[in-house]
């Protein structure tokens, strides 16, 4: 692992009652790591947790937005390796651990990222459409030649994200400066995992379930899909790498998968 350090870059928004069960999991890791709130809607909540927790509390001045929210985040950060946190999702103990054993041990890595479930109602789900279909795009990145290959991870990429969010690490070492798409408000995620595509180097996957992403009603993946946005970000996505016909079936497909969120 040697000496690479490891930043939880935690963006808070109101007043998430799932925050410190966020925080409580990543103060279990069995490896330490900086850690940090960032928020663009600050008030005496977060201050207090903040306090509580004895960590720092970074309030930026710029408007809401997931985009913004995540590329000011990511630029508190110091450590070598950062993973941009969400309020309401649970990591699993040997999250860090795994993620700087395997990058520590990877050629030229670009991003680290895991498998994951879903947390419904305080019960973990760890099979169902939208999890089979990212574990099946994933197999193909398990060889480490496969995730060096520019082709095989654009060619994952061009069915779909096959990485949860919350889960990924980003080398800030490599990119320090990186910026999320501001105008894109679901699938941004997406957008970034594309433009890494391209660079040299390897996109890491760790096989295993370490984090458990939540899933609620209250959540802005189940407001986008309601709005229609989803879709439309989509089908931006699917149109990189598709005709129109093709790009508007994998949409609607994509679609179905994500429609337990509703």
């Amino acid at each position: 692992m040697g000496s690479l350090s490891h930043a939880f870059a935690v963006c808070a928004y109101k007043e998430s009652p799932f925050l410190t069960d966020c925080l409580d999991s990543i103060f279990a890791q069995t490896q330490n790591s900086e850690v940090f709130i960032a928020t663009s809607t600050p008030s005496p909540y977060l201050s207090d947790i903040a306090e509580r927790y004895s960590i720092p509390l970074y309030a930026g001045t710029h408007r809401s937005g997931i985009g913004r929210d995540w590329n000011y985040a990511y630029s508190q950060a110091k450590a070598d390796w950062v993973t941009i946190a969400h309020q309401d999702d649970i990591y699993l103990p040997t999250y860090t651990e795994r993620i700087l054993t395997s990058v520590s041990e990877a050629t030229d890595p670009i991003v680290a990222y895991t498998d994951y479930a879903e947390l419904r109602d305080g019960v973990e789900v760890t099979d169902n459409t939208l999890l089979t279909i990212k574990r099946l795009m994933n197999t193909v990145l398990i060889p480490e030649a496969a995730q060096r290959s520019q082709f095989v991870r654009r060619r994952v990429l061009s069915l779909g994200l096959p990485s949860s969010t919350p889960s990924v690490a980003y080398n800030r070492q490599r990119f320090p400066d990186l910026k999320f798409d501001e105008e894109m408000k679901v699938s941004l995620d997406w957008d970034m995992m594309e433009r890494l595509s391209n660079e040299p180097g390897q996109f890491v996957y760790i096989p295993y379930i370490l984090l458990q992403h939540r899933v609620h009603k209250e959540s802005e993946t189940t407001a986008a899909i309601g709005r229609g946005d989803r879709h439309a970000e989509d089908y931006e996505m699917y149109r990189r790498y598709w005709p129109v016909p093709i790009a508007k079936m994998f949409a609607n497909q994509y679609a179905r998968s994500y429609a337990s969120n509703s």
